[in-house]
């Protein structure tokens, strides 16, 4: 696959960042509309938000299913499935007759959705050889991604206020089948690179390799720190401001807006930097967070936003972009994992970080993101950068560094 000319993979990128764009978006739109699911389903906010909990759960559960199935069958027919199965769901979910439909229906939209991100960021992998432009077009794809996350905010507010909460699903529906479409005709359908498929042998491998796990680990604590945090800057900024959701959604675009822009220089400025652009992501990514956290102004949160997004989009695609190097015949299978650490960790930042709220404020959950991601950034330069060829633990890094400085 790395025979397609630069016209070619410039075209695969942007339709699977668009329909990335949609996809991640499909779900964080749901914020602005839970309270017009309530009123119409007449029942309370907190069972209308079980319904995001319906498409998060298989979500971040079948994700370890379709790396191995995109390894036996071939990622483009992985993705293309997956894509159609979520663009006919959430246009299905904007029939929904009550809660219990809407929720079984955004629940197989979540298994669907599963697939994409890291089918598609294993199918980068396979198209770009040279380093600096894989890394450069897996940031550029994954920026997109979580644009549409921030700006779904926005979109989901100004769907609603323009209708109801059904056209946000029927929309998000409609321009994913788009997608499906132009994904049908420019893709490429090949074989996988696997006989046959076994779970079992494909995460033996994975497991068996221990630089592996300990690479795909960090973006458990990535998840943690960023979506785990992410989650709760909407209320945050609400709060502080008085601003309604619609320009609070505008505000949270920044951080999507700087993990596309990071995104697309990321192995650019790896290349320029080293290793250290890890550490010094971990430290911007701190810095963001403690100024979101010691509220100090809106003018002032704004560049700490595009900081923290930054960051974000650094640390990510670097880990991500080593991690496939340890299995290339088995990326789908290592962005299965990557991204089964990666959600999880996001959704136990999510439930540990009510507890956190509900004791030190949001002072507290900030400040414990910004300890977490700065820990990211150094372990993953230790990892990473500074000891890769020695292959050492985290434990041991810090203690080599140690005696380094020492000497």
């Amino acid at each position: 696959m790395g025979g397609k000319s630069p016209r070619e993979k410039k075209l695969l990128v942007y339709l699977l960042g668009f329909m990335g764009f949609w996809v991640m978006g499909d779900n964080y739109a749901a914020a602005p509309i839970l309270v017009d699911i309530a009123a119409d389903f007449n029942v309370g906010i907190g069972t209308a938000a079980m319904t995001v909990t319906a498409y998060m759960l298989p979500f971040g559960l079948f994700t370890i299913l379709f790396g191995p199935l995109a390894d036996r069958f071939g990622k483009v027919r992985v993705i293309t499935t997956a894509a159609l199965g979520t663009a006919i769901f959430s246009s299905l979910a904007a029939g929904a007759f009550n809660i219990y439909s809407l929720g079984a229906l955004r629940a197989v939209n979540g298994a669907f959705a599963a697939a994409i991100l890291p089918v598609t960021i294993s199918l980068i992998g396979d198209v770009f050889e040279e380093p600096k432009s894989k890394m450069n077009s897996i940031g550029t794809v994954m920026g997109m991604y979580f644009l549409g996350a921030a700006a779904a905010t926005a979109i989901g507010g100004a769907l609603s206020f323009l209708g109801s909460w059904r056209i946000v699903y029927l929309s998000y529906g409609l321009a994913e089948l788009v997608l499906v479409v132009l994904l049908y005709k420019f893709l490429t359908f090949e074989e996988g690179t696997m006989d046959k498929l076994s779970f079992r042998e494909a995460y033996g491998d994975a497991i068996s390799h221990p630089q592996l796990l300990k690479t795909v680990s960090l973006l458990f604590l990535v998840g943690f720190a960023v979506f785990g945090s992410f989650t709760y800057l909407g209320d945050y900024l609400v709060e502080q401001t008085s601003y309604n959701i619609l320009v609070v959604g505008l505000i949270l675009t920044l951080f999507g807006l700087a993990a596309f822009t990071g995104g697309r220089r990321a192995g650019t400025l790896k290349k320029k930097i080293g290793p250290k652009i890890l550490f010094i992501a971990g430290v911007l990514g701190f810095f963001s967070l403690l100024v979101i956290s010691y509220w100090i102004g809106i003018y002032f949160v704004l560049p700490a936003l595009f900081g923290f997004g930054l960051a974000f989009v650094i640390l990510q695609v670097t880990i991500i972009t080593t991690a496939q190097q340890y299995l290339p015949e088995k990326r789908g299978t290592v962005m299965s994992l990557a991204s089964f650490n990666m959600f999880i960790g996001g959704a136990v930042g999510i439930f540990i970080n009510r507890s956190i709220l509900a004791r030190f404020g949001y002072r507290g959950l900030f400040t414990v993101a910004a300890l977490a991601i700065f820990t990211v950034g150094t372990l993953a330069f230790l990892m990473i950068g500074l000891f890769s060829k020695e292959g050492c633990s985290a434990m041991d890094c810090l203690l080599r560094l140690y005696r380094k400085i020492k000497r």
